[in-house]
């Protein structure tokens, strides 16, 4: 007897959670980093141009997987590689399904320095200066209080189910999270120096698009910003009615997610040029001091400069990226539920939980060995894995997948010039541009 899947129940509502899903850190604390570290408006002018190349297509291509199957990300693919390679689709599957796991295994204890840092100058307001000390300084300790915090805080709306639990708090949090950003975007631009910061933002150097590692950086953060190779843009989009509009979804969540990397960059790097303006030291050389660890080393020493509007703006900075990285956090924790829900006969609670003991027992592991894994873990997903898992995705659609995709159905295609013309973009020049990436990793490397 088969069971009724949950689903999402509005497409507003699949909208939100995705654009979540793909709004997170990765928007708020990785592009701007990245855009700072690499020319800035250059980094910028190119990761749009990847965005719209490649990321676009892979969102889509993963989407479209997910709503035709109907199936978690493991089942999707080996349905669709059924007729070819079904195991290949299959271990293709747990591929993204570890590489969730893996992402989940950093991303909280980064999530949960986003939690200590908006507690600080809450407890430095209400006089608790040891305690608020302690919570903004790096510590094995304070990992592991609030990496496991955060674990619980996203294994409790998980465990409420997709409309009841996702559905309903991306629909909460999105919009607040918007509204808090747009608020510190026009504090932080009106503070001695941000002109500075905005002019090197948005005044690109054409001489430095085409440096091979800018490019790569632009493509490895575009993929890891949009949430895709991981599937959990699959299982949500196998949550969605069969046969919606995948391209509007698709191009409503990169124009929201673009959009709001955008803004991050408008509020963090005039930030860094306004606590340089105040005599902080940021960048050595070219490169940002501190690099991920940048936006906790900085800027709360120019909020702390601001005096009580300093401790308030904090508070909204970092709970703006707890949300973030909570509506991202989400959707990876989906795919290995999914799975162990639809393919192991797990009920949700138990899928939930076990889950989140596999995550935060890999979050250990690097918070015992940081040092070594915490980079190397992040690299490796984002330049390797997600891309690989992208191009993956591009075969299944173009070249693996006979039945059920109508991509590749000729009967569906006559009327619709564009069908045709979008099918051979991810069946050739997709997987084309991504090699050619791959190849550029391989001679850098």
């Amino acid at each position: 007897m088969s069971t009724v899947r949950d689903s999402f129940h509005s497409r507003i509502g699949f909208v939100l959670a995705a654009a979540g899903s793909a709004i997170g850190l990765g928007n708020i604390w990785g592009f701007p980093t990245q855009a700072a570290n690499n020319g800035g408006g250059a980094f910028l002018f190119v990761y749009l141009i990847v965005t719209v190349l490649l990321a676009l297509p892979a969102l889509y291509a993963e989407v479209y997987i997910g709503n035709q199957a109907q199936k978690n990300p493991v089942s999707a693919l080996k349905e669709a590689c059924k007729d070819t390679a079904p195991n290949l689709g299959k271990y293709g599957g747990l591929i993204g399904l570890s590489g969730a796991i893996m992402m989940l295994s950093f991303y909280t204890i980064v999530a949960g320095w986003m939690l200590s840092h908006a507690l600080s100058p809450l407890f430095e307001l209400l006089g608790q200066h040891e305690l608020s000390q302690w919570l903004a300084t790096s510590s094995t300790q304070r990992n592991l209080m609030f990496t496991p915090l955060f674990i619980l805080l996203g294994a409790g709306i998980i465990h409420q189910g997709v409309n009841a639990g996702i559905e309903k708090w991306s629909a909460r949090l999105m919009p607040i999270l918007l509204i808090m950003l747009i608020c510190l975007i026009v504090y932080i631009l009106q503070q001695p120096g941000a002109e500075k910061g905005l002019a090197t933002y948005l005044i690109p150097d054409f001489t430095q698009v085409t440096n091979p590692k800018l490019i790569i950086s632009a493509m490895g953060q575009a993929f890891f910003s949009l949430s895709i190779g991981v599937g959990g843009m699959m299982v949500y989009g196998s949550y969605m009615k069969k046969d919606r509009d995948i391209g509007k979804l698709a191009v409503s969540i990169t124009a929201l997610d673009t959009f709001i990397a955008f803004m991050a960059g408008l509020l963090i790097i005039p930030a860094l040029y306004v606590a340089q303006e105040a005599g902080q030291q940021v960048f050595q050389g070219e490169k940002l001091i501190g690099e991920g660890q940048l936006i906790f080393n900085i800027l709360p020493e120019l909020f702390n400069s601001m005096g009580t509007i300093g401790m308030v703006v904090a508070i909204s900075f970092f709970s703006l990226l707890s949300i973030a990285a909570l509506t991202s956090t989400i959707s990876s924790t989906e795919v290995p539920v999914a799975y162990l829900v639809e393919d192991k006969n797990f009920t949700r609670s138990k899928a939930t939980w076990l889950v989140s003991g596999i995550v935060l027992t890999a979050s250990m592991i690097l918070i015992a060995f940081f040092d070594s894994l915490f980079g190397v873990v992040i690299r490796v997903l984002t330049t390797i894995l997600q891309p690989l898992s992208c191009l993956f995705y591009f075969i299944v659609v173009g070249w693996l997948w006979k039945r059920g995709n109508k991509l590749r159905d000729v009967s569906l295609q006559q009327g619709r010039k564009w069908l045709p013309i979008w099918g051979n973009y991810l069946r050739f020049v997709c997987p084309l541009l991504l090699t050619v990436v791959f190849v550029n990793v391989a001679i850098l490397n």
